[in-house]
This record gives structure tokens, C-alpha cells and sequence, in this order.
């Protein structure tokens, strides 16, 4: 009964495609490195545009990305640098992975629906693990970053695998990371420009002691 709705197709490559896309919001090459290797192992279909995906060159050098990107999240200093490239390279990764769902849907249509929906997911969640970095920088002195690393690494690998075999399951917690993101987003920034307004009064009060001191 399901093969006679026309649109279904759509529907479930559009799942697949924001699964995957809120999957490189985590971590930008471990969901191409999964794609490139389901398609690769003859898993999933791979539209012609896209069977550069499914070559051995390919899933190569996603998989030394994937690696060198999963680790550098770990050295101090390296991981902020990341964030600050993080975003871009996530909605472009995003867009990439929503686009490569589609085989038959024309190319402006396709890159059209793929900037926004699969770019935009992707940013969304990754400026909003790049925000919570931050905050645990700043409150943890950067101790609590490997956590945030390994949630990140965790969140790319599972979001990758539901995308592949339980698409309708990845697009629902798509949703909800979205919502969650946006939520507890803003709670994060507020309490981190509350903590950097503290400590520069903080300073300000005892430099005017310093300066008091010393008239």
C-alpha cells in the first residue's frame, strides 16, 4: 500500500537527507565516511551525480579526515580553531550529504532544497556545540571540552547510522536536536555573557582598588 503513494520516495530520501546533515552537525566528515562506505559496500543507491561518493579515492580520504577531525577535537586550543571553520564546512557538508538523497529532482531544485534544509540543520547544530564548547571553556577552564567531544563524536556516529536504516527515526531526533539546540542555546549564552560580564566587573573593581591604593 505504501509503493502507491507517489511522493513517498521524496519523502524518505528527504528523512535520510537531514539525518545525515544533522549528523555533520556533529562532526563533518564521519557522516560522509559512512555514506561513502554504504555506498561503497552496495548499501544504499548512489544517484550518478554522486558516485564519486561511493569510490575507493573517496572513502580514503574520508576516513583519514574522519579520524584527524575525531582526535584534533581533543587537543586544547586546536578544537576552537575547528569551531571557528566548523560551521561553514558543516553546511556545505550538509547540503552535500541532503543532495546526494535525490537522483531524479532537477539541479537547482535539488541545491535549492539542499542549501536550506540539509545546510541549514547543519549549522544549526554545530554553532550550537561550538556555543557549548565555548561555555565549557570558560567555565571549566577547557577541562569539560573532551566530553563535549565525545558527545559530539557519539552524536555523528548514531545520527549517521539511524539516517541509513531508520530514516523516519533520524528526521524526528533531527527535529528535536534542532529544538533542543535553539533552547538550551540561548540558555547557554545567556549564562556565558553573564559569567564574562562578572568577571570583567570583577576586574574593574579591583583595579579601582589598585587605583585608589595608589593616590
Amino acid at each position: 500500500m505504501l509503493d502507491q503513494i507517489p511522493f513517498l520516495p521524496y519523502v524518505i530520501s528527504a528523512f535520510i537527507g537531514i539525518g545525515l546533515a544533522a549528523a555533520t552537525g556533529f562532526r563533518v566528515f564521519l557522516p560522509m565516511f559512512a555514506v561513502s562506505l554504504a555506498s561503497f559496500m552496495g548499501w544504499i543507491p548512489m544517484s550518478e551525480n554522486f558516485e564519486w561518493l561511493s569510490g575507493i579515492p573517496t572513502l580514503i580520504a574520508t576516513g583519514i579526515a574522519m579520524i584527524f577531525e575525531i582526535l584534533a577535537y581533543y587537543i586544547p586550543f586546536v578544537d576552537h580553531l575547528l569551531d571557528t571553520l566548523s560551521i561553514p564546512l558543516a553546511t556545505i557538508a550538509g547540503s552535500i550529504m541532503f543532495a546526494s538523497q535525490f537522483a531524479e529532482v532537477g539541479t537547482f531544485s535539488t541545491w535549492a532544497l539542499a542549501l536550506i534544509a540539509g545546510g541549514g540543520t547543519a549549522a544549526a547544530i554545530s554553532s550550537g556545540f561550538a556555543g557549548t564548547r565555548a561555555a565549557s571553556t570558560a567555565t571549566t577552564g577547557g577541562f569539560g571540552n573532551s566530553v563535549v567531544a565525545t558527545t559530539e563524536t557519539a552524536g555523528a556516529g548514531i545520527m549517521s547510522v539511524l539516517a541509513l536504516s531508520a530514516p523516519v527515526i533520524a528526521f524526528i531526533v533531527a527535529i528535536i536536536l534542532l529544538i533542543v539546540v535553539l533552547v538550551l542555546g540561548r540558555k547557554i549564552w545567556r549564562k556565558f555573557r553573564n559569567f564574562n560580564t562578572k568577571s570583567n566587573a570583577t576586574i574593574i573593581d579591583v583595579e579601582a582598588v589598585e587605583t585608589k591604593n595608589i593616590e
